[in-house]
């Protein structure tokens, strides 16, 4: 029977269970044996990680000819445009290429935990906060996304991967599926 984690990765931590340097990994959070993460998420960033030990899953979960959809809450330097957002939902050209077609909605703030170190508050620049999801996955591919529309990311939670979601996952705690 193929194993399933779902991970709440907290920020600061590495999406592997190694690190040359001093830096926080999975080992220091999960304590299964022979599972292996099903992509990555970068350190900066928070939210739903999978690990399983069946690698016919791991490769439907991130071979980009599968195109599963992730799902980001995105924390952004000033509230944007439709105008803008409508550049994502159609597709951008980044410095790798172009982008598919993102889905993006403009929503409330989340229900969140406190992420340490906080995000940077400037009296003067609002944020928003965005539902974005995409079926691709490159290197920091929302951040460079949101940037290219002239609103940075400030915060980027993981909340869904294909058919699973965060649900109520605190950062550094895991649920196991039996599949």
């Amino acid at each position: 029977m193929a194993r399933l984690v779902l991970f709440c990765k907290p920020y600061g931590v590495l999406s592997q269970f190694s690190d040359s340097g001093s830096r926080a990994t999975l080992a220091d959070y999960i304590d299964i044996a022979d599972v292996y993460p099903a992509g990555r998420l970068d350190r900066d960033s928070e939210g739903l990680l999978l690990l399983t030990d069946d690698g016919k899953l791991q490769q439907q979960l991130t071979n980009p000819r599968f195109k599963q959809w992730k799902t980001y809450w995105v924390q952004v330097e000033r509230v944007p445009h439709d105008s803008v957002l409508q550049q994502l939902r159609a597709g951008l050209e980044l410095n790798d290429g172009p982008t598919l077609p993102a889905k993006v909605l403009l929503i409330d703030e989340p229900s969140l935990w406190s992420r340490t170190p906080p995000i940077r508050h400037r009296a003067n620049i609002p944020t928003q906060w965005l539902e974005i999801s995409i079926r691709e996955g490159r290197n920091r591919q929302i951040r460079r996304m949101t940037a290219a529309i002239g609103h940075p990311t400030l915060r980027l939670v993981r909340q869904r991967i294909a058919n699973w979601c965060l649900g109520d996952l605190q950062p550094g705690t895991w649920q196991v599926i039996n599949l």
